[in-house]
């Protein structure tokens, strides 16, 4: 008998656990400017998810863009509970780990980051169940779901 659970191994860049659904973002985000914290949306002109929640979704976006700025709308909305409940990327980012890392530190809220490799990256944005990231102190992290009969 199979495993239920389908398991891709990834990097941690802040530790922590974390579920939710899945929102894999179109293109880069900029928190700065492209981010309401207080509402929970995303407002940058253009972007093809604009209006988008990531309130407690897992995050999947390939890298950030923008400001420096990012990691402090980040932890605000962190903070005020409208941001995602993990992020998984295929880039690593400090800006957005510094949101992250503040938010723990600030507030006692974590938010797991990791990083998978690029040939996984397929697979995993096309997931429409619940993900969960367990990011471990010291590297190792794992993005899973449970597998439905019949799908991936």
């Amino acid at each position: 008998m199979t495993d239920p659970v389908i398991r891709i191994p990834a990097a941690t860049v802040e530790a922590g656990e974390a579920q939710g659904l899945p929102l894999a973002l179109a293109a880069p985000l900029s928190f700065w400017g492209g981010y309401d914290s207080a509402k929970g949306v995303i407002v940058e002109e253009g972007h093809p998810d604009r209006g988008a929640s990531l309130r407690g979704r897992v995050l999947l976006m390939t890298r950030a863009k923008g400001s420096s700025s990012s990691s402090s709308v980040l932890a605000e909305a962190i903070r005020n509970g409208t941001g995602p409940a993990a992020i998984v990327m295929l880039e690593r980012d400090l800006i957005i780990a510094l949101g992250a890392i503040v938010a723990r530190e600030l507030y006692g809220l974590v938010v797991p980051i990791a990083v998978v490799a690029a040939e996984d990256w397929p697979r995993l944005v096309q997931v429409g169940a619940e993900l969960t990231v367990q990011a471990e102190e010291g590297g190792a992290a794992t993005v899973s779901w449970r597998h439905a009969p019949g799908g991936g």
